[in-house]
């Protein structure tokens, strides 16, 4: 994913955050944040049934 993509799927799941800040970030300090929330995204899954 570009820098464009990971910012859009970050947003999707983290819609407090704003795609201005983000784009103060490198690609690679994107890509380990959006795998992260998509971590918490399951795990909240789990929990929840």
């Amino acid at each position: 994913m570009d820098k464009r993509e990971l910012i859009d799927c970050i947003c999707e799941i983290n819609r407090s955050a704003k795609p201005g800040f983000l784009a103060k970030f490198s690609e690679e300090d994107l890509n380990a944040y959006l795998e992260h929330l998509m971590e918490l995204d399951l795990e909240e899954l789990a929990v929840c049934t």
